[in-house]
């Protein structure tokens, strides 16, 4: 078994096709599917399920998936130890929500671009739980979070601390209101979804209309239009209240106050890019 048809497995299995995993690798779709046959081959097992819409990989390919992941990112880590300069550089893949992606990183990240330009900044972003499987899975270096669970893999530096608050349009003038309107929100299993709904029924309201939306952007233009309500960090909006283009509404400070969160593998290499990403928020604390 070689380090390459474990790649090329990695990729069939996260695509869960061949033709995108080929086109990501850069390789003819019949040179994938000969490493995945010779593979299946060579471990006497099926890897995959094959169905119209793809491939679905069994449970002996759930269980080599989970080895292939962490053989693949030690081979990234020896490299990356290899070659440690004095000077950060290569790949550096954070992930972040996109409340935190908005508000709090343009600043951080142009500095530390301006001090490292050598590093290779990607950033995604998505909703915590989301985020912290890419790092469990390596495919993040590091996430900004809301919220994260007490994993043993896990560590996690608290980092910024953001005052939730409720925005309606300008019209709405009380929480009472406020109440009785639709709530635009990310998709299940955001965590300020997840607080904007305990904050209803901790009001007494049981069912609400929900909208969801796929962007900050998109949230913040529905409650200026007067579509509904979201709960949004105070940082987020505060320009748009000072124009009068929305209003804000302070809620307990069980619902308001929450903290930002920076997870990495606790097990992993951390090189020099990291490290100095590391640095730089933990001097801001």
């Amino acid at each position: 078994m070689e380090s390459a048809d474990l790649r090329v497995f990695q990729a069939v299995a996260r695509e869960g096709s061949i033709t995108k995993a080929a086109a990501r690798l850069g390789y003819v779709q019949s040179n994938v599917t000969a490493r995945i046959q010779q593979l299946e081959a060579e471990l006497q097992t099926v890897l995959f399920h094959r169905h119209n819409r793809g491939m679905k990989t069994t449970s002996s390919g759930e269980t080599l998936l989970a080895y292939a992941e962490k053989i693949t990112a030690l081979l990234e880590e020896a490299s990356r130890a290899m070659s440690v300069s004095s000077e950060p550089s290569g790949p550096l893949r954070l992930g972040s929500l996109q409340t935190t992606a908005a508000v709090r990183l343009p600043s951080l990240l142009a500095a530390y671009r301006k001090r490292f330009p050598g590093v290779s900044l990607s950033l995604s972003t998505g909703i915590s739980n989301e985020l912290i499987e890419k790092v469990l899975h390596y495919e993040l270096d590091g996430a900004f979070v809301a919220a994260h669970a007490s994993l043993s893999e896990i560590q996690a530096i608290p980092v910024f601390e953001e005052d939730r608050i409720i925005v309606s349009e300008p019209s709405i003038r009380t929480l009472e209101e406020a109440l009785s309107l639709p709530i635009l929100v990310f998709s299940s299993g955001c965590s300020y979804r997840d607080i904007l709904e305990e904050w209803f029924r901790s009001r007494g309201v049981i069912s609400f209309n929900v909208m969801e939306f796929g962007t900050l952007e998109a949230i913040i233009g529905g409650v200026a239009a007067g579509l509904g309500i979201s709960l949004l960090p105070k940082s987020a909006v505060n320009h748009m209240a000072e124009a009068g283009l929305v209003r804000l509404h302070p809620i307990p400070r069980k619902f308001s106050h929450s903290v930002t969160y920076f997870v990495t593998r606790k097990d992993s290499f951390i090189p020099s890019s990291l490290q100095e990403l590391i640095n730089m928020l933990t001097v801001a604390l």
